[in-house]
């Protein structure tokens, strides 16, 4: 009696949701087609919410006993196809073979699934709902959705019909849908396929990790031990190529295969839905205070900010060029599914790596897509064999991918040998890479590629003190070039900043440093400086979050003055041998590095003072690179004076009103007619 209730309740939810109507009309596209079938597939959608409320028993049944649940909506189904004619070759009930679809989950910690945490009692076929980021996936392959047998006694009753019918079930294998031992319950003779009536689906495996375990591939430990492990997700029909390798996903479904720790968990997906982060409704008040407190002024806020940044790390006042090139790059990255046009590259030349790397090491820490790429893996996707038996080729992600719309810090250059290098030089340029799968390799008869974006920015650094590069160092020949020549000079010009941070360069300072040194020796867990007190790391984070989601537009003045820019230092690093030195894609700089400083000040108009910092980041890279030209900018154009105070702060604000006046004439020296620029140039 409960039963027919159930099926009441199942049949009134079908009526007012539409589901019924929707069967209706997925059966004409059966009834009139001309093909045979031995299973008939229906997707019902199910709100969890509404059907509770309907009716609690059938709603409960629905949520812990999914398979059972989806025998009295098959009952339902078969009763309105006869009882309205709507597929005339349809003959037994077992034909029809239901998915219920799950819109939602109960917020509920009992419905979560996280391999995070113990123990690991999953072991029911019910749903849960849990969240990860896609580390593999394969080629899609098929498998069989249903088949028809028939007794091989021409005899037996059973030997026509549709009475033996066997459909895939969560987490069943092939062997369990098809095989050659099955016996007749009459006759107990062999079963064999009609194969005229099998009916083929796609099958797809990814693999996901949860977004805790990216800490593992950040180079930051908090002291605290922690284990992740990878799920395995089986993807069918509809949702074949719903993801992409590197997003994170929300995936409803019913753990199969919970073995142990060693073996990867295996769960049939019902549902997946993209992962939108939310965006931070502001910033801290200490930095609200300080914005308001400065607001008469487009550059101070930034200057503070570089100036204070990873204050645990180097002290304050050192470092700045770089640390605001590492904050620019930052606010450019993106949380949302926006392909990643406007990152910053950053490639540093310097003397300190161990400095430089614990600053770069903190900084991708403040994102949450911030991955530090070990040696001992790769940078790029690479194939493999999958794992199941399913013949299909399993793509691995790589850290570019991972780091997807984040920071990919790849380390030190020297640690990587040329075919690698070049590989990086070229994906860099198209920001995309391919992957080719050999058929024959894996077992197929055609080879295929798959093209990846690489939505991510990448840091490096290069040390040019050690022994084997002081032999190879030659003079430069241009004043203010730096000698690149140990690195590939076409690896050089697609990182879009190159910054120089040796004792000779404004960016190193060498007392306040060692002093630093001495005190975090002294004392590790300390705050060395007010400033660590006033702006913490979780303030930044906040920034950050808040910033880069910020939707920013240039005013007519600073679109005049970056093109006005571009075309002038085009036309002065033009030479009859090796052309233009500047490329399309230093527009996209200057246009990007505009972008961040004006997101950096809290921002949604880019105006022509963004552009000036993003004009001398530029030349300062530029000139490290082929040497110095007619608009000549000092090493220490963006911070000219160390930051003691209120003073400081208003005789910097001087000197780039005194630079932004420099540009402009330089435009109209050498860029004439770009008030009216063309869009083509």
């Amino acid at each position: 009696m409960s039963n027919l209730k159930m099926k009441e309740a199942a049949l009134v939810y079908l009526d007012r949701s539409g589901g019924l109507q929707k069967f209706i009309n997925d059966c004409k596209y059966y009834n009139d087609s001309k093909q045979s079938y031995a299973v008939y597939r229906f997707n019902i959608l199910i709100n969890p919410s509404d059907i509770v409320e309907l009716d609690a028993e059938l709603g409960n049944y629905i949520l812990h006993h999914p398979v059972k649940a989806a025998e009295v909506f098959q009952s339902v189904c078969f009763i309105a196809v006869k009882t309205l004619s709507l597929i005339g070759q349809l003959q037994t009930e077992t034909q029809i073979n239901i998915v219920l679809k799950l819109t939602h989950l109960p917020a509920l910690p009992s419905y979560s699934l996280n391999f995070c945490e113990f123990p690991l009692d999953y072991t029911s076929q019910r749903f849960y709902m849990m969240q990860g980021i896609v580390i593999a996936m394969t080629t899609v392959t098929k498998y069989t959705q249903g088949a028809r047998f028939l007794c091989s006694d021409d005899a037996c009753p059973l030997s026509e019909g549709f009475q033996y019918i066997r459909v895939h079930a969560p987490g069943a294998t092939e062997s369990a849908t098809v095989r050659n031992d099955f016996l007749c319950n009459l006759c107990s003779s062999s079963l064999q396929e009609d194969r005229k009536f099998r009916v083929l689906g796609d099958k797809q495996i990814v693999e996901i990790i949860t977004a805790k375990a990216l800490h593992a591939f950040q180079g930051h430990s908090n002291n605290q031990p922690f284990r992740f492990q990878s799920f395995t997700i089986f993807l069918r029909d509809e949702l074949v190529n719903k993801m992409s390798i590197g997003n994170e996903y929300k995936i409803i479904g019913i753990p199969t295969c919970v073995k142990s720790l060693q073996t990867s968990v295996c769960i049939e997906a019902n549902s997946i839905t993209f992962c939108n982060p939310k965006v931070p409704s502001g910033i801290s008040d200490n930095f609200r205070c300080l914005l308001s407190l400065i607001s008469s002024s487009c550059w101070k806020f930034t200057a503070i900010l570089a100036n204070v940044f990873a204050s645990h790390i180097v002290p304050p006042g050192t470092y700045n060029f770089l640390k605001l090139c590492l904050l620019m790059s930052l606010v450019q990255t993106r949380d949302s599914n926006k392909e990643l046009e406007d990152c910053l590259d950053i490639l540093i030349i310097t003397s300190d790596t161990l400095l430089v790397d614990r600053l770069l090491n903190y900084s991708i820490n403040l994102v949450p897509r911030g991955i530090r790429h070990p040696v001992s893996t790769e940078i790029f996707p690479t194939l493999f064999r999958n794992n199941y038996g399913t013949g299909a080729v399993s793509i691995q992600v790589g850290s570019a991918l991972l780091a997807k719309g984040g920071i990919c810090f790849i380390g030190d250059l020297s640690s990587y040998k040329k075919d690698k290098l070049e590989q990086l030089q070229s994906v860099m340029e198209s920001r995309s890479i391919t992957v080719y799968i050999p058929g024959k390799k894996f077992g197929d008869d055609t080879n295929q590629q798959t093209t990846f974006p690489i939505q991510c920015s990448f840091w490096s650094f290069v040390d040019m003190d050690s022994s084997s590069r002081k032999n190879m160092q030659k003079t430069n020949t241009l004043i203010g070039q730096m000698d690149c020549s140990l690195i590939p000079a076409n690896l050089v010009e697609v990182f879009g900043l190159l910054i120089n941070c040796n004792e000779s360069s404004p960016c190193h300072q060498f007392l306040p440093t060692v002093h630093h040194t001495l005190k975090k020796a002294i004392d590790p867990e300390g705050l060395l400086y007010l400033a660590s007190k006033q702006f913490t790391t979780e303030d930044f984070e906040k920034l950050l979050a808040f910033a880069k989601n910020l939707n920013v537009e240039f005013s007519l003045e600073a679109e005049r003055m970056v093109h006005g820019y571009y075309l002038a230092s085009r036309r002065i690093r033009t030479d009859s041998i090796c052309g233009s030195k500047l490329s399309a894609s230093a527009l996209k700089y200057l246009i990007s590095l505009s972008e961040a400083h004006a997101r950096l000040n809290i921002r949604n108009k880019v105006l022509k003072e963004d552009v000036l910092i993003a004009v001398l980041l530029f030349e300062t890279s530029l000139t490290l690179k082929y040497g110095a030209t007619a608009f000549c900018v000092a090493p220490n154009a963006v911070f000219p004076f160390e930051l003691y105070n209120e003073e400081y702060l208003e005789q910097r604000d001087i000197y780039l009103t005194q630079c932004q006046q420099q540009l402009l004439q330089f435009i109209a020296t050498y860029g004439p007619g770009t008030a009216v620029f063309a869009s083509d140039e």
